[in-house]
Parts: C-alpha cells; structure tokens; sequence
C-alpha cells in the first residue's frame, strides 16, 4: 500500500513536472516571438534621394563681335617735279578791264601730266588759279597787263595744292598807232592852213592839227588783255607738288 501511494506521488510529480515543463517550453516560445524591446523599431530610414545635379555653369556671354572700322586708306601720291609745265584750258572768261588781283578762275588740263612715263593727272581734270594782277589799259602811257597762278588741282571733290610761276602778259603796245594819229592830224592841220594862209597858214594849221590829233588819242583807251573760255595757257611749277592719281 506504502508502495502504490509512493508510485502515485512519483506519477503526480512527472506529470506536473512535465506540465510545467511544456508551460515554459510555451512562455519561451512566445517571449521569443515577441520583440526583444517594447521599443518600436526605428522606422527604416527612406532611401536617400539622388542629390541634384549640380546646375550647369550658365554658357559665357559672348562679348559683342566689334566690326573693324575700316580707315580710308589715304591714296599713294607721286612727286611732280619743279619745272613741270601745265597746260590749262580755261573755263571762265578773263579780261584786264574786268578782273582785278585775288578774282578766282578756273579751267581744265589741256594735256595730262606724267612723271617718269606715268601719267598722274589725266586730261580734263579740273584745275583752280587766282589773278595775281590785273591793270587796264592806261590812256597814252602804260598798256593792260595781267599776272595769273594755278592754286590747286581737284580730284574726287578734294583740293590739292599747286603752286606755279606767274603766268604774265601785257596788252599790244599802241604807241604806233598813237603816234601816226598824232601825224596825220598836223598833216591836215598843215594842209587847211596853207590854203587859208600861205606859209604861215600852214605852220598855225599844223599846230592847230596836231593838236587835235592828241586829243583824240587822249580820249581812246588802248588794248586790254583779254582770254576767252576755251583759250589755253602754259604754267610752270614753281615747287614740287605731291598728286595722287588724278582723273
């Protein structure tokens, strides 16, 4: 009897050791599932977002493209030479009885002038001149006379300088004429006389005619210079002249 109570006891003991056994088999099955913290787990951190690129540096302006300005390039010029002739064909009309010193003129070349085979002003081209000095004609002294210079030769609407040796004439000397106008009136004087009184007519005729004589040469004025338009003159340069080409 002893015996079956001791079995009962041991039974007893192994089902509850084994009932408790299997109870913490279950409490360390769940303390396992269950976070280890009641601290939340940290969110997981979103990924990290590609980073921007870096803006594109902004393109360089480019500086204004500044045109050349191109500089008029000054003609190449050519010497002429001291003692170079130039015909001119005048335009403008001239006369000692009209024109006095400082009046302007102008004409054109008769001929071109070249230096050295080549030619630097061609025909036509058109030149400037000043009257030096101009007097008309005296009565019974002193005849008409004018002075003239080229000042300059044209081209392109610019002025380039001449300077030449005065070109100078003087009107046809009267002193001829005067003088057999002078005889012929004491010859009639004479004449008339002689009829009228002998000799001594005739000295007091002569007188009396002469005298006339003289007074119509007093009151007629001699020749003046004159040069129409289309007359043609010869300068000389009297200093060196630096031309471009001129046409």
């Amino acid at each position: 009897m002893k015996h079956f109570f001791l079995m009962l006891l041991v039974v007893a003991l192994a089902v509850g050791m084994t009932a408790c056994a299997k109870e913490s088999s279950q409490e360390a099955t769940a303390t396992a599932a269950e976070p280890a913290s009641a601290t939340p787990a940290p969110e997981a951190s979103p990924a990290p977002r590609p980073a921007a690129p870096a803006p594109s540096p902004a393109p360089a302006a480019k500086p204004d493209v500044v045109k050349p300005v191109l500089k008029a390039t000054a003609p190449r010029t050519y010497e002429v030479p001291t003692g170079t002739t130039v015909t001119v064909v005048l335009t403008d009309a001239l006369s000692s009885a009209t024109n006095k010193a400082g009046d302007t003129f102008t004409g054109s070349l008769g001929s071109p002038i070249v230096v050295n085979g080549e030619t630097i002003a061609e025909r036509g081209a058109t030149v400037r001149g000043r009257v030096v000095s101009a007097e008309g004609s005296g009565r019974v002294k002193g005849t008409a006379n004018m002075s003239l210079m080229l000042t300059s030769i044209v081209s392109g609407g610019k002025s380039y300088p001449l300077t030449t040796r005065p070109f100078v004439t003087e009107a046809e000397a009267t002193k001829g004429r005067d003088a057999g106008v002078i005889a012929g009136g004491g010859g009639i004087g004479a004449a008339i006389g002689a009829i009228a009184g002998g000799k001594k007519g005739a000295a007091t005729g002569a007188i009396i005619g002469g005298a006339a004589g003289t007074g119509a040469v007093l009151a007629t004025k001699g020749k003046e210079v004159e040069f129409d338009s289309e007359s043609k003159l010869t300068f000389t340069l009297d200093q060196q002249a630096e031309l471009p080409k001129i046409r």
